[in-house]
């Protein structure tokens, strides 16, 4: 049997040690608890930042659900109709308020109902609306009321984008510097479901369904979706307590103080330009995909479905790599797939039209296309003021906006001059240009920093 007496020692010569020194004992149990603490803490932390990401993407979804729709799914459905690419392209028109919104993001960042939220109650608000109008839109003949289905298109994006000037200064003074990175890649992919859904999952129940029934289940949609803003308090953060939005009657100085900082005219040179060459392709893929022969239900699926989940995908990776690559060679690199991805287009173009093509353009391009924007959020983010987010990230956001709309009004009548080939040579030169003004812009030290911040 083994004698007991050395471990009796040993227990005895410890609690002396402690008994003499109750400094180390302490210090032990402060560190215990500090520990303990940390990692409370970063449960915690982890939990909000979860519950951030779920409110993001709800969000985003949520604005793309009608506008996907009704700037993607219509224009294919008038095609089938055998309306005009001119008139398809011009439908972009609709559009405009989503590149206007600039001009009355001050007003949203300088009034609100506070009790429920500065930004929440915009975005409660305006969502309402569009539920509305969608519902609306369900019960009119799209054959013979095309005026009103215009200014209903119209309003739809009025709404949305005046919902997406409060969503964006939400998500600004939301998301910590560190979160930025993957927080713009949930957002993007948040966009790119609202995408799927609006794009093609509603393209393919306009097919089975038809036209009211199908609007009516994307108005319900739309309303369940501001289920988890119901449940967040916003919180004023401390910039907004402490530097507010200048006087209503000021706020063009808003919107020229912001193109008056240093460096930034490189930047919005990049985001007039980065979107010109994959919109005027993607706009004129959908009618030569109808020309090829395919159903709504092909087109749903193929760019509805497989492309914009591809772009999602993208959307999230991108997200991770920004904080490992960092901005400046994200934005390189990117951009340089987009190029490369939209060479892909010339393929159906030039006679290859077998499905693995068309599903092979249709992943890599919109992989490549939400890679690329979401570092170009993320970017956008930056370069806004918690005090002036809403003004400062819409400025941004229109710039883009505005030229993707010129875009797609041009693609139609260059499509229908040089044919869809011509188009997609265009559109591959115009990104290459693309990709050497962001190597040229950011290429030194001082400005790489820049951009970073």
């Amino acid at each position: 049997m083994l004698d007991q007496a050395p471990y009796r020692n040993l227990t005895n010569l410890t609690n002396n040690f402690y008994r003499s020194n109750p400094v180390f004992y302490l210090a032990l149990d402060i560190e215990l608890i500090q520990y303990l603490k940390s990692k409370i803490e970063m449960a915690i932390t982890n939990k909000k930042s979860l519950k951030k990401f779920i409110l993001l993407g709800s969000l985003y979804a949520s604005q793309f659900i009608p506008l996907v729709f009704l700037s993607e799914a219509i224009p294919v459905f008038m095609r089938q109709q055998g309306i005009s690419l001119e008139a398809i392209g011009l439908l972009s028109l609709t559009a405009l308020p989503v590149t206007l919104k600039f001009l009355w993001s001050p007003l949203i960042d300088r009034y609100g109902f506070t009790r429920w939220g500065h930004y929440r109650f915009w975005i409660i608000l305006f969502q309402l609306l569009v539920v509305l109008t969608t519902a609306i839109v369900a019960f009119l003949e799209i054959k013979n009321s095309f005026t009103v289905l215009f200014i209903c298109m119209f309003s739809i994006a009025l709404f949305c984008s005046s919902q997406d000037i409060a969503s964006d200064a939400l998500a600004v003074g939301l998301l910590k510097p560190q979160e930025r990175g993957l927080g713009n890649g949930i957002q993007s992919a948040g966009g790119y479901f609202g995408a799927i859904v609006g794009g093609g999952g509603m393209l393919i129940l306009l097919n089975i369904w038809g036209w009211k029934i199908t609007l009516l289940a994307m108005s319900f949609i739309m309303a369940m979706s501001l289920i988890p803003l119901l449940f967040y308090k916003e919180q004023q953060s401390n910039s907004n307590a402490q530097v507010k939005p200048a006087p209503v009657n000021n706020y063009l100085k808003n919107l020229t103080n912001f193109s008056r900082r240093p460096q930034m005219w490189k930047w919005l040179l990049i985001l007039a330009i980065y979107p010109i060459a994959p919109y005027m392709a993607s706009t004129m893929f959908r009618p030569l995909l109808v020309d090829i022969g395919l159903s709504l239900t092909d087109i749903g699926l193929l760019v509805g479905g497989v492309s914009y989940t591809s772009g999602l995908l993208g959307a999230v990776l991108a997200g991770v790599l920004i904080t490992t690559i960092g901005r400046r060679r994200s934005l390189i690199i990117f951009s340089s797939l987009e190029v490369a991805a939209i060479l892909l287009y010339l393929l159906p173009a030039l006679g290859f039209k077998n499905s693995s093509i068309l599903y092979l353009v249709a992943i890599v391009t919109q992989l490549a296309l939400g890679m690329l924007r979401t570092v170009i959020y993320t970017v956008m983010m930056d370069k806004s003021n918690i005090a002036t987010a809403g003004t400062d990230y819409t400025i941004q956001t229109s710039i883009p906006y505005f030229s993707a709309i010129i875009a797609a009004i041009l693609s139609g009548v260059t499509a229908k001059t040089i044919g869809y080939t011509g188009l997609f040579a265009i559109c591959i030169l115009i990104a290459m240009v693309n990709v050497i003004i962001i190597f040229k812009a950011f290429v030194n030290t001082e400005e790489q920093q820049q951009i970073t911040q």
